[in-house]
């Protein structure tokens, strides 16, 4: 068959599964599973996959959803995290946030966007390839994991742990506006803590105001930005005060303890050394002894009890435009009948941060939604492209070279 042939069939099995699609799509919305808690969301998908004949269907050691397809000797990695930020403020909503609402086509609801949005159609484009033999010679993982919690570490479990497989390609299913995404900043997650002396408020003068340690840091990470570096496609660097905490003996003391938390999105030519620098060099040369910086590190256990202790730096990366799998995720777009656009890059970070940018496995990035709604209560996606995207991830592996 040719190409377009193969298509065809595609299309007509993707309309003829249209409601199940939309339906096993709105059922996954409708269950929570933010804080990491994604096992009974999980359940849910499994419960799909061994419908559709998946060749095996199980959990991981740290709680992520496994579907396997065919055993060839090509790995093909589609990776979709279930997991969801909260929903903040309920009287924000005007709808309910997990039963979700239509209106003109499109779907509003928690995770909708980021990112339930491409679990139907990867796990039912991976049934129809299979159906039609695009398939043969390769293995094929669904995979339903936490990126929310930590963003690059439950592919590191994937690759090091359970099921212990390197891909030969990964295909991300971040929103990308149905568009094929190669890349995006890195970032190093920083702590910066100032110790003081505390005192009584009616003798402040005789302690060390924590809080005031911070103000020139926090004032000269504020004013950091334009100095950061630049990259033709990643674009320029970012620098955030994300958070803040306190430790005060009461309200009426001075505190002996403050700490800033920095959100670093990194571009290319920069490091996780160079960022530390950055922000030791804005510490007044009589606080050194006081205030320290440090890069995060993360060893909380999952909702399975699992723990993979990692550093919270995660690097820049980009899949060069002319590499097969990047011109086989624009071929897939032209064949399924979608116009024609060069690939891009997101602004935030997802599972590539690990994929690619450690283990330097070629990824890209394909998905219905925009990221401007994530993590907003306008959260959301059109069902249309939930169910065009299953034509994409049906096709593509039958593209790569």
């Amino acid at each position: 068959m040719t190409v377009q042939e193969i298509v065809n069939q595609i299309q007509q099995k993707t309309e003829e599964a249209r409601p199940e699609i939309l339906r096993f799509m709105r059922e996954i919305c409708a269950i929570p599973s933010y804080e990491s808690l994604i096992g009974p969301v999980g359940e849910r998908i499994g419960e799909e996959m061994r419908k559709l004949g998946f060749d095996e269907v199980r959990f991981d050691k740290m709680g992520n959803i496994l579907g396997r397809i065919g055993d060839g000797p090509r790995t093909i990695v589609f990776d979709s995290h279930i997991d969801t930020v909260g929903i903040g403020d309920p009287d924000e909503w005007q709808w309910d946030p997990f039963e979700g609402k239509i209106e003109d086509g499109v779907f509003y609801a928690r995770g909708a966007c980021d990112e339930k949005g491409s679990t139907p159609g990867m796990i039912y484009g991976m049934a129809f390839a299979r159906d039609l033999g695009l398939l043969d010679g390769w293995t094929a993982w669904y995979f339903g994991n936490m990126e929310e919690w930590c963003d690059g570490i439950a592919p590191n479990t994937f690759v090091e742990v359970d099921p212990k497989i390197k891909p030969d390609f990964v295909v991300i299913g971040e929103p990308t506006k149905m568009e094929v995404y190669r890349g995006h900043k890195g970032r190093v997650e920083l702590k910066v803590t100032a110790k003081g002396v505390s005192a009584h408020a009616a003798s402040n003068h005789v302690g060390i105001n924590a809080i005031y340690l911070l103000l020139p840091v926090i004032a000269g990470i504020r004013d950091l930005e334009p100095e950061l570096g630049d990259d033709p496609f990643l674009g320029h660097g970012k620098i955030t005060v994300s958070d803040m905490t306190v430790k005060t003996p009461s309200i009426n003391a001075v505190p002996d303890e403050a700490v800033i938390y920095i959100d670093r999105r990194m571009t290319f030519g920069e490091t996780e050394e160079g960022a530390i620098a950055q922000v030791e060099a804005l510490i007044p040369e009589e606080s050194k002894d006081r205030v320290k910086v440090e890069a995060l590190f993360y060893d909380e256990p999952s909702y399975t009890g699992f723990v993979f202790p990692v550093e919270k730096y995660f690097p820049a990366w980009a899949l060069d435009e002319n590499h097969d799998l990047v011109q086989a995720g624009l071929k897939a777009r032209e064949v399924i009948g979608l116009e024609l656009k060069p690939a891009s890059k997101w602004s935030f970070s997802t599972n590539g941060i690990y994929w690619a940018g450690k283990a330097k496995i070629p990824s890209i990035g394909f998905g219905p939604g925009d990221e401007v709604t994530a993590h907003t209560v306008m959260d959301s996606v059109k069902l249309d492209d939930v169910v065009k995207a299953t034509e994409f991830y049906a096709i593509l592996p039958h593209l790569i070279p």
